[in-house]
């Protein structure tokens, strides 16, 4: 559990959703980016749209659906930070702490 500013309290075990768009660099092509962020975090990810060129000259763009719990979710995107790929649609703590 968390509690925030306002002295609520959130079961971080609880399932929330989060959507994200990630640009991944050529360099990491080879990687399992996404791989790692359902084995090592235990995330369900959906691919809901990608750029990437055929050479992979380029990097690659992608439109993920992040499934997990809150702390699944942030210690995911720590992990994509850490790689130094640049995340452009962070989720805001209100959408972490939404639980549709």
């Amino acid at each position: 559990m968390i509690t925030s500013s306002s002295s609520k309290t959130v079961e971080t075990n609880s399932l929330t959703e989060s959507r994200i768009t990630i640009r991944v660099p050529r360099e990491y092509h080879q990687q399992p980016v996404i791989s790692t962020l359902i084995s090592r975090y235990g995330l369900t990810v959906n691919i809901a749209g990608a750029i990437l060129t055929g050479n992979g000259n380029q990097d690659g763009w992608f439109d993920l659906q992040l499934r997990g719990t809150q702390n699944q979710i942030m210690y995911g995107l720590a992990y994509l930070d850490e790689q130094k790929i640049e995340i452009w649609r962070k989720p805001t703590s209100n959408e972490l702490l939404r639980n549709d």
